[in-house]
């Protein structure tokens, strides 16, 4: 695995620890997370705020709660804007942290496998579309707020951020944190939510399935050999959801669990963290 940093700077502009409270006016603005490339920010100010990031609306809860995230190639400043109720206006800039990432180059890989045949790409095409759709969802649920636990034991096989470049050309970057197991082995709600997702047999994901925690956070797991809930229903925290295969384009049974803020992409070791 990757070695995460538990500390970021908080001083001269950089954040001192994952949780970090800053006081402002005498009303607190709170972080929680780490700032750094795939890291899940989780926020909480005074209710009814206006909060923005680099000029876009968050959505703010009843309670003052809000959440981002960092993709894996961020590299530009983010300007953080809480207008208070009383008109006080804190401000915070945040630099996420570069990751080092395992890269590993591929040569001498056949004409067929890096030109996949039109009919397969076409079906992974309309597998995009039904997770783009569900990822869109945007829920007021707060299950996010409460933290994330391991899906899954086992030994993890592939970290998020990895990348190889076949025949000089990059491919997709792994986006997931990979547990290796036994098919059948439980994959158990790494927070509580609802389960906007359930496709048993995707052509490069397999068995996939999404779950909902709130405020555009979601849960991915990928290669699933059974499901044990279905789309619709609410889970929570620690429920066994499904089982653990090798469906899909996977080379041996393991569970790709990835986490995201909407459509960007977040590493899943970095979510475990956030309330450390």
């Amino acid at each position: 695995m990757l070695n995460y940093s538990k500390y970021v700077s908080l001083a001269a502009g950089f954040l001192l620890s994952t949780s970090i409270t800053i006081s402002a006016s005498a009303q607190e603005v709170t972080l929680k997370g780490v700032i750094k490339q795939g890291g899940l920010i989780i926020g909480k100010t005074i209710p009814n705020s206006k909060v923005s990031l680099n000029g876009e609306p968050l959505l703010l809860s009843d309670n003052g709660d809000f959440v981002f995230g960092f993709s894996r190639d961020e590299a530009k400043t983010k300007k953080l804007v809480v207008e208070k109720p009383d008109g006080t206006v804190y401000t915070k800039t945040l630099t996420p942290k570069k990751q080092q990432y395992n890269i590993q180059r591929v040569e001498g890989i056949a004409k067929k496998i890096m030109n996949p045949d039109p009919n397969n790409v076409k079906r992974a095409k309309k597998d995009a579309e039904q997770v783009y759709l569900a990822r869109n969802k945007t829920s007021h649920r707060l299950d996010f707020t409460q933290g994330f636990i391991a899906p899954a034991t086992g030994t993890i096989t592939g970290v998020y951020g990895s990348q190889r470049f076949y025949n000089g050309k990059p491919g997709r970057p792994h986006y997931g944190l990979d547990y290796a197991g036994p098919t059948g082995t439980p994959v158990i709600a790494p927070a509580s939510g609802i389960v906007t997702l359930y496709v048993p047999d995707m052509f490069y994901s397999g068995g996939t399935m999404i779950i909902d925690h709130g405020h555009g956070v979601t849960s991915t797991f990928l290669h699933l050999s059974d499901s044990f809930v279905k789309e619709g229903d609410t889970v929570n925290k620690g429920d066994k959801v499904a089982a653990i295969g090798a469906t899909g384009r996977a080379t041996g049974p393991h569970l790709d669990w990835r986490i995201n803020w909407k459509h960007v992409k977040l590493d899943p070791a970095l979510a475990l963290k956030a309330f450390e």
